[in-house]
């Protein structure tokens, strides 16, 4: 079931929010301070591929560091990559078997506004039965 939802999650939407994601990846690595965040915006893309089946989970020894970073983040990127989600999450929305689809672009607008201090695992990883699932989690 993950891999047909991620097919059509693919085809509909994660193809163009990846591009997104590598848009803002290559903006960001202009600069040299602001390498890590288009570290983090690589991995977002290649989350936004394929999300079923891996989820998003707290580091434990992220600090100030990483709240300081995302607020960076949100006033760069995270704000207009969250808004492409929620957009996105609308439009799967209108037809019932885009519902699934739509939630799980919900929550990863969730992500979008605040990806350091996070890493993403797969599903069936340790570290996802400890932290709290935040998007594209099907068990």
């Amino acid at each position: 079931m993950k891999t047909i939802m991620n097919i059509v999650w693919l085809v509909l939407c994660g193809f163009w929010l990846a591009v997104g994601y590598v848009v803002a990846g290559v903006v960001m690595c202009i600069l040299i301070i602001t390498i890590p965040f288009g570290i983090a915006a690589f991995r977002l893309a290649a989350y936004a591929l394929w999300p079923f089946g891996r989820t998003v989970v707290p580091k434990p020894d992220a600090g100030a560091g990483s709240f300081i970073g995302n607020v960076i983040w949100f006033l760069l990127a995270g704000l207009w990559m969250a808004i492409a989600h929620v957009i996105t999450g609308i439009a799967l929305c209108l037809t019932i078997i885009g519902i699934p689809l739509g939630v799980a672009d919900f929550k990863l607008a969730a992500v979008a506004i605040a990806p350091l201090g996070k890493d993403i695992v797969r599903t069936d990883d340790p570290r996802a039965l400890y932290g709290q699932p935040a998007a594209g989690a099907v068990r």
